[in-house]
């Protein structure tokens, strides 16, 4: 049979190889734990009711404060919890670990010796970390729906915005909203892929972009910077707010989805141009 470099390390077999790792599952069993653990404590804590206006559950017009009024509020207000630190981290993870981890256990020389293609070899780490990624997006508000529905029932979704939708609105938003989430990251995942290029430490990678990510969220909470803070990626973080309004406007959500994709893409690409001129020794 003649060689195919096309035939080389199948979509399937990366997919499997990761899956079947400790730290997807891990990653994974985080992702589910937060509103198990959320509603727990807000079922047998102390009452949230009480203790001011900002906890969970309070009753009080803001996002946290309908979070316990039925399945969709405690959905949104999850992906509100989980989207600056939990979904980064592991977004960051699956992008930041899978070559620098390949190059930490000395096996990134015998794949390209297979032989696979560098730039092959990359788009099917791409394509299964970002795969890994948007099935730990989908399963944030699928389990929250769920744990939502078992603790706090069905009913429609009070926007903080003044807006009360019907279950069927309430789901089409919540999938807007992950929908935006998921592009949201791609800056995220492109600069933890990027940096596993760069290192054969995994860890480092995944820590630098977190870092990252947290360092820019700090920046942009100084408005003293002014408009700078329009070219950080973490400045539209939170802009599938405007999915709970009555009328949605898309404008600020294409702006910050376009500039995080293309960012993300940006990083993709140099992460392959490196890899392609790199002295692969381990």
């Amino acid at each position: 049979m003649s060689y195919s470099a096309s035939k080389t390390l199948p979509y399937r077999i990366e997919m499997y190889r990761q899956l079947k790792r400790k730290r997807t599952a891990i990653a994974y069993l985080f992702v589910v734990s937060l509103p198990v653990l959320v509603a727990i404590a807000v079922k047998f804590g102390p009452s949230g009711n009480s203790g001011g206006p900002t906890r969970l559950g309070s009753g009080t017009t803001d996002l946290i404060g309908l979070a316990t009024i039925g399945a969709s509020n405690f959905t949104v207000t999850m992906l509100y919890f989980a989207t600056p630190f939990l979904l980064v981290t592991v977004i960051a993870l699956f992008n930041g670990d899978t070559v620098a981890s390949e190059a930490s256990w000395s096996t990134l020389r015998y794949l390209l010796a297979a032989p696979v293609p560098r730039a092959r070899l990359l788009l099917q780490k791409i394509k299964v970390s970002l795969s890994l990624s948007v099935l730990a997006v989908l399963i944030m508000p699928i389990s929250s729906w769920l744990v939502g529905a078992i603790a706090f029932g069905i009913k429609p979704l009070q926007s903080p915005l003044g807006a009360t939708f019907t279950n069927q609105v309430a789901i089409s938003r919540i999938a807007i909203i992950t929908i935006y989430i998921a592009i949201s990251l791609m800056f995220v995942a492109g600069l933890a892929f990027y940096l596993s290029v760069r290192t054969d430490a995994p860890l480092g990678a995944v820590g630098v972009a977190v870092a990252v990510s947290i360092l820019l969220s700090i920046l942009d909470t100084i408005t003293a910077l002014g408009k700078i803070r329009d070219w950080l990626p973490v400045h539209y973080a939170f802009s599938w707010f405007d999915a709970l309004a009555t009328t949605i406007d898309y404008s600020v959500m294409i702006r910050g989805g376009s500039y995080c994709f293309i960012a993300g893409t940006v990083l993709y690409a140099l992460a392959i141009n490196r890899f392609a001129h790199k002295d692969v020794t381990s």
